[in-house]
């Protein structure tokens, strides 16, 4: 279940590549939400009008700005690098998560968990290579994208405390359609039938893949699940190659797998954690939130 998931994120990222050859990367965004509106809304009826009720607004305002940043980055970045540099720039993302919760949800950060933070910047170093190559403006994007989707993370995190997950995702992306439509008419072309075709790839794929997601985590702890997120790594590259000829150098697969150890560590000390505080007999209820 968790790698058809990571396959199906891959599947999205060589979509947007292939829909970028006519359309600008503000359409393909747009595309992105509104396709998911019209992909999820049929089952959200179907569950009923209290499924998506909101309850803290302004955390969903919050949270769509920030998310659509960190796609916006994030989509554009798969223009301009590697599919397989873009993923393992990545893996950041936990790292970003754990140092802003410290930050502002007042989480404790301890030593063992701030050396893991410090060596998989090591590994994001050891990506980019500065001094010895220059930062591209689509590295320092994937980064941003990584980022922001942590800050969305967090907001999320806060959500989750009284906040329906079909909700969430719901008026995630419908509020991200309308924010995504002002750009979009400024570069508005016409889509090709070819260009509806990965559009609607990258809609489906992207749907699939967080509801395989989702039902993953429903089916074991989510620290059993990070092992597998390195597998996105392979896919990248073998998919990467087969459509756009590209192979990433060594260099992305030390510092990729030097990130991924560090946020596996980083999750399960936070598994540990959170087994610590939580109240006897709580067990699988709480793992599946």
């Amino acid at each position: 279940m968790m790698l058809l998931a990571l396959l199906m994120f891959t599947f999205m990222g060589i979509s947007i590549r292939l829909a970028s050859a006519q359309l600008h990367v503000f359409e393909i965004v747009f595309f992105r939400n509104a396709l998911a509106v019209i992909i999820m809304t049929p089952v959200l009826f179907r569950m009923g009008r209290e499924s998506i009720r909101m309850h803290r607004t302004g955390l969903y305002y919050l949270r769509a700005a920030i998310n659509f940043s960190g796609m916006l980055c994030g989509f554009t970045a798969v223009t301009l690098i590697p599919l397989a540099e873009m993923t393992a720039l990545s893996f950041t993302g936990p790292i970003f998560v754990t140092v802003g919760a410290a930050m502002f949800l007042g989480e404790v950060i301890r030593i063992r968990r701030m050396v893991a933070i410090a060596i998989g910047f090591v590994g994001a170093v050891i990506i980019l290579r500065p001094g010895f190559v220059d930062i591209s403006l689509g590295t320092t994007l994937a980064l941003c994208s990584a980022l922001s989707i942590a800050g969305a993370s967090l907001v999320v995190k806060k959500m989750t405390e009284t906040e329906n997950a079909s909700a969430i995702v719901f008026w995630m992306v419908m509020m991200q359609t309308p924010i995504a439509l002002v750009p979009m008419l400024f570069v508005w072309e016409m889509p090709s039938l070819h260009s509806w075709i990965y559009l609607w790839m990258m809609a489906l794929a992207g749907t699939a893949a967080h509801l395989l997601f989702t039902r993953a985590c429903s089916m074991v702890e989510i620290t059993s699940l990070q092992p597998l997120e390195f597998a996105k790594l392979p896919f990248a590259v073998v998919l990467a190659w087969l459509v756009f000829d590209e192979l990433p150098d060594m260099f992305i697969w030390i510092g990729g797998a030097i990130i991924f150890a560090s946020t596996a560590y980083i999750t399960r000390r936070e598994a540990i954690a959170r087994k610590a505080d939580r109240p006897p007999g709580s067990g699988r209820a709480a793992a599946s939130l």
